[in-house]
């Protein structure tokens, strides 16, 4: 299964935009946001040919924002634990770097996907696969906004910049 992994759009309708034609393009059955989509009508850009999955950024004010995603897919609140094809993924935003870690050492999860940082990370650590997309370009992270692809039959994930 090809699993869309994205975080930190911050409003950014272009790129949210380019985000999902990439994902439809790379035919994934799902789309996680890691958080900081921030407005309802940056979340609609996913109503898309996939479920939807969502959890909350230190962004995300607007009181109608989970609303608005769980008439097309899931607002799952500050963290998930969703299961694809018999692979467990841990998805939260990424605020606290202690509970990043307790969830990749914790050995519970195959993946542990979050955001935040705005730099796309790739790690494995005892058998756990810690991945983050990526987020919208600023000084000290990426230079250019990517999201990812994960394959759960093949065990990959591939970087898409998106610009």
């Amino acid at each position: 299964m090809r699993i869309g992994l994205c975080s930190d759009t911050h409003d950014n309708l272009d790129l949210a935009r380019s985000a999902v034609a990439t994902f439809e393009d790379a035919g994934v059955e799902a789309v996680v946001h890691c958080g900081d989509i921030v407005a309802p009508f940056t979340a609609s850009v996913f109503d898309a040919d996939f479920a939807f999955h969502a959890v909350r950024g230190n962004n995300d004010g607007e009181w109608a924002l989970a609303e608005t995603i769980d008439e097309f897919g899931t607002y799952h609140g500050e963290s998930a634990h969703l299961t694809f094809d018999g692979v467990d993924v841990a998805v939260y935003h990424g605020t606290s770097e202690r509970l990043v870690d307790a969830l990749v050492a914790s050995g519970e999860y195959d993946y542990v996907v979050r955001g935040h940082t705005h730099e796309r990370t790739r790690e494995e650590r005892g058998g756990t696969v810690h991945v983050n997309p990526g987020g919208l370009p600023f000084p000290g992270a990426d230079d250019v906004y990517h999201v990812a692809v994960l394959d759960t039959d093949a065990g990959t994930v591939e970087f898409v910049a998106i610009e």
